[in-house]
């Protein structure tokens, strides 16, 4: 009898119907919110496997959708919160890779795992500011970012910042996806710098990225029809979900 082809990052046939089933989901609530993308695939992919070799799967999917619908968000950007933000993270990346990636699998499953389980229930509770946040705490956030990108999951902090602002629903996605734009090309070249990218890699994203722009296509129109704040609920809860399944895959 031959053997059966191996499949990428050696995924079982349930482990990788599981992601396929996670990138479509992940793309339609970024299409929709213009977050969650990197913090689905990454919490969803720590369930079956080390989610680490994931995150550039995530990042170059992003680009890919971000040039999707570049036209219908690039006059709601706030180009200073992007700007302060990735000069924060820009330093916050190396930082954070070289310290993830000298943990073990499980250690580092259980810290992006808890980073996600962190940032859910931040924004479950609904915190707020009084005022514009100020270059300072931007620039704080962005650091926070880019050491939290290097397990795939450095929109989260960012999320709560403009959230706690109460930031206008077009205002808020627009310059998280522009921001994601900045912090992806510079979180690419640390993945290959750090091991992370390999011919898996780019196979896994090829098959997977037209899971995403479907979902993305589909979460885009959904945004023009309705509140996206409705469905950050439910997007939360998910969050919540798969953060406590990867931390629980991770302690036993």
């Amino acid at each position: 009898m031959s053997a059966e082809p191996a499949l990428p990052f050696d995924l079982g046939v349930g482990a990788a119907i599981w992601l396929a089933i996670a990138f479509a989901v992940a793309g339609f609530v970024r299409g929709y919110t213009g977050f969650g993308l990197g913090a689905l695939v990454v919490s969803a992919g720590a369930v079956v496997m080390n989610p680490l070799p994931l995150i550039a799967v995530a990042v170059f999917s992003d680009l890919a959708m971000t040039a999707q619908i570049w036209r219908s968000l690039r006059h709601d950007i706030d180009w200073r919160m992007v700007l302060t933000l990735f000069a924060g993270a820009a330093p916050g990346l190396p930082l954070g890779l070289l310290a993830l990636t000298a943990l073990p699998e499980d250690a580092a499953r259980a810290v992006v795992a808890g980073f996600v389980l962190m940032m859910a229930l931040a924004l479950a509770l609904g915190w707020t500011l009084l005022r514009p946040a100020g270059p300072g705490l931007r620039f704080g956030t962005g650091l926070f970012s880019g050491l939290a990108n290097a397990g795939g999951v450095g929109g989260l902090p960012v999320v709560v910042l403009l959230a706690a602002q109460t930031t206008a629903p077009r205002r808020f996605r627009a310059t998280l996806i522009a921001y994601f734009v900045l912090l992806g090309l510079w979180t690419l070249p640390m993945l290959w710098w750090a091991g992370l990218i390999w011919r898996d890699t780019l196979i896994v994203t090829a098959l997977a990225l037209p899971l995403f722009l479907l979902g993305n296509a589909l979460g885009s129109a959904r945004f023009l029809a309705a509140d996206p704040r409705s469905f950050g609920r439910l997007v939360n809860a998910l969050l919540l979900a798969l953060a406590t399944l990867g931390l629980l895959r991770a302690l036993w």
